[in-house]
């Protein structure tokens, strides 16, 4: 599992580095990790709600401000010492590298998959949210 976060992180660094601007091309691919996980978590609040019939208040600036300060320590700092601190971006980038052609443009496709998934799943979710 670690190792197939790490390529996620590795292929969305390529892909920027292929990109128009390569600046800081580390740091976009760990804050598109970032959102993609937040998709991935807050797809599943509108199933529970419709699911479990909950109404949650999303107006209230505690419930809101939880959220958030939920997402920064499970999330984002996380993911600061994953590939961030003392530069360990690099030794993935390096590592993956080495992969064989064919094998990475495989990856690359699945990593493709997943991303479209997570977003359709998170369309969706608010989809079946607004039909109930």
């Amino acid at each position: 599992m670690k190792k197939a976060y790490y390529y996620l992180f590795y292929k969305l660094y390529k892909w920027y580095e292929e990109g128009p601007s390569v600046w800081m091309s580390d740091w976009k691919a760990g804050l598109s990790i970032d959102l993609l996980v937040f998709l991935t978590i807050f797809s599943f609040v509108p199933y529970f709600i419709v699911f479990f019939n909950i109404y949650i208040n999303f107006d209230d600036i505690i419930i809101l401000r939880l959220l958030v300060a939920i997402y920064i320590f499970l999330i984002v700092i996380p993911n600061y010492f994953i590939f961030h601190h003392k530069n360990q971006w690099k030794k993935i980038v390096n590592e993956f590298d080495k992969l064989p052609k064919k094998k990475n443009q495989q990856g690359g496709w699945t990593v493709l998959g997943i991303v479209l998934f997570i977003i359709i799943n998170y369309i969706f979710s608010f989809y079946i949210y607004y039909q109930s």
